[in-house]
């Protein structure tokens, strides 16, 4: 949460001018530069680190967000191997409102893995109600569950992600997370677990095939975002909220599409939206743009 700025400071009236002429001056700062005590900043660099790529720049202008906008997508051709996960956008951390719920169930699994056992009755009516309905009390049990943050994140060390921070207490809504990391999440839903014995630290067959079969199932009304590039079936979380300390939303989509005969695993996350509905026409937007653009890489 920003904190306010402090306000800007004023010399006091009559403050003396430092006596140092001009000539002095220079070299004094010429004698901090060949010490290495100070180093002048890498202009060029930092521009050119700022300036986006052209796929990214090309994905922006087709996508178009406005105002406080942002938006980042990331999508894994699963049927073009060895082309990697593209990034359109700054892959930087967004909240991850209920789209964490497919990682709160992947963490609830390998805990029951690691115990030699099945969901329990309660723990399959939970993890059904949060991820086809995203049911946030079934979340609140289950976040408890796998022990909160640093659960998810023990979990999230086995499962490859490497930038996702569990939120503060109860809200895991506010977890912390990339695009390229949910790719990685995806992976370990969708993808055999090559060389990594299950109980090391990969999900086995069963319970990646429960995930899946979950995220099929959402809710009609809920089955937006990611969904709009699909020409078939689809499985996807989608989440939703809304910041109390600005009015924004943050919309997000996560799940595996078929298009064009190829299936890809698709992240968009998204933050500044005015109202949910733009918030959802603007990751629609990505996603269709983003699947398009790694399709023609």
């Amino acid at each position: 949460m920003p904190h306010p700025s402090s306000p800007s400071s004023r010399p006091p009236r009559g403050h003396r001018r430092a006596a140092v002429g001009v000539t002095a001056l220079a070299a004094s700062v010429a004698t901090l530069l060949s010490t290495g005590a100070l180093t002048p900043p890498p202009a060029a660099a930092t521009t050119a680190a700022a300036r986006p790529d052209s796929a990214t720049a090309d994905f922006l202008a087709q996508v178009r967000p406005r105002g406080a906008e942002r938006v980042t997508a990331a999508v894994l051709d699963l049927d073009a191997p060895g082309r990697g996960t593209a990034v359109y956008g700054a892959d930087t951390a967004y909240d991850t409102a209920s789209i964490i719920k497919v990682d709160i169930l992947a963490a609830l699994l390998l805990d029951a893995q690691d115990a030699g056992r099945g969901l329990t009755a309660q723990e399959r009516t939970r993890a059904e109600a949060m991820i086809e309905r995203s049911d946030n009390a079934a979340a609140d049990a289950l976040w408890r569950s796998i022990g909160l943050a640093p659960g998810l994140e023990a979990a999230n060390k086995r499962l490859g992600l490497t930038s996702t921070r569990g939120g503060p207490g109860a809200r895991w809504g506010l977890t912390r997370t990339t695009a390229s990391d949910q790719i990685r999440l995806l992976r370990a839903v969708f993808e055999p677990a090559s060389g990594t014995s299950a109980g090391a630290g990969a999900l086995t067959a069963q319970s990646r095939n429960y995930l899946r079969t979950l995220m099929s199932r959402v809710v009609d009304e809920q089955s937006w975002g990611v969904s709009v590039a699909a020409r078939t079936a689809v499985e996807l979380k989608n989440g939703w909220l809304q910041r109390t300390t600005t009015g924004l939303w943050d919309v997000n989509s996560i799940g595996r599409v078929t298009a064009g005969g190829h299936r890809y695993l698709v992240a968009v996350l998204s933050d500044g939206s005015t109202s949910m509905k733009d918030g959802v026409s603007l990751v629609e937007r990505a996603a269709r743009t983003a699947i398009s653009s790694a399709a023609t890489r």
